[in-house]
């Protein structure tokens, strides 16, 4: 055991001394990765705190010695600011809840159920992430003249829906397809409705992918600013926060303190959405079954 013990211990250093060079390489390669992704999100918050003389100036700084709140200060002094923060809050959050639904029911149906076109609806699902959404503004847009939703909210939460549902459906089926088939017999077998098991059996293991979901549609709505600079075009009560941009853009001398405070403001919301549901992303399905 001794022989043994000593070579082991021989051997050991020799294999630290092979994987730390490649160990430090992905560390630096993910900190320089994370660097590069960070410097815009932080020069927007710098910029944003920048008076304007050192914002419109030539040499460019990564620092500022005398922040200032007057950027802010215009954006909250908006007369509308506060009811487009309201109407992408309400368009966000109503797309989140109704393609959260509408995407675990069919996602269950597609992955339980065995009918007719099945993969036909699956592969159009597939096709339908393939399409740019630039491509189909003008035809949506004559969509939404014609049922009248034109200068409403209706006309950027049905979009938002349709574009959101391929995605979470693909997504939830794989967590459904997850769920033994066993679990669903039990539950049958101890007297559960199919009701009772998908709300209160399969909604909470299917939880995780619902978040994950969620937050890709609640970033894809909250930033949109295609559909709300189309679709809302004269009433601008109905407008949401990313055409509040507009307000701080002029061609002659756009307020860039302006604009990256007012983005600055607008990333605030999906940092704190996702910090309220980052656990539930990387949960599993663990302990589904017990043997």
């Amino acid at each position: 055991m001794s022989a043994l013990s000593s070579v082991r211990s021989s051997r050991f250093p020799t294999r630290l001394r092979v994987r730390r060079p490649w160990r430090l390489a992905a560390e630096a390669s993910a900190l320089l990765i994370a660097v590069v992704v960070a410097f815009p999100l932080y020069w927007m918050v710098l910029s944003a705190f920048k008076p304007a003389g050192e914002i419109e100036s030539t040499e460019a700084r990564p620092w500022t010695l005398t922040p200032s709140l007057d950027s802010f200060r215009r954006v909250f002094g908006q007369q509308e600011f506060g009811r487009y923060f309201v109407n992408s809050l309400l368009v966000a959050v109503t797309v989140v809840i109704v393609s959260a639904l509408i995407a675990f029911l069919a996602a269950t149906a597609v992955t339980r159920f065995r009918f007719r076109f099945r993969t036909t609806l699956l592969i159009m699902f597939l096709i339908a992430q393939m399409v740019p959404i630039e491509a189909l503004t003008i035809p949506l847009f004559f969509l939404m003249r014609d049922f009248g939703q034109l200068n409403t909210l209706g006309s950027l939460i049905l979009p938002h829906i349709a574009f959101s549902l391929p995605f979470a459906i693909w997504m939830l089926r794989g967590f459904v397809k997850a769920v033994p088939e066993a679990l669903e017999e039990a539950a049958y077998i101890d007297g559960a409705s199919r009701a009772r098991f998908l709300w209160q059996i399969l909604f909470p293991l299917v939880f995780p992918g619902l978040v994950a979901t969620s937050v890709f549609s609640f970033i894809s709505t909250w930033n949109d600013f295609l559909f709300a600079k189309s679709f809302i075009i004269s009433d601008t009560s109905q407008s949401t926060l990313p055409m509040a941009l507009l307000v701080f853009y002029n061609p002659d001398k756009p307020d860039w303190g302006g604009v990256m405070a007012a983005s600055t403001v607008m990333t605030i919301p999906v940092l704190v959405f996702f910090v309220l549901v980052q656990r539930r992303l990387v949960s599993g399905l663990g302990g589904a079954v017990k043997d």
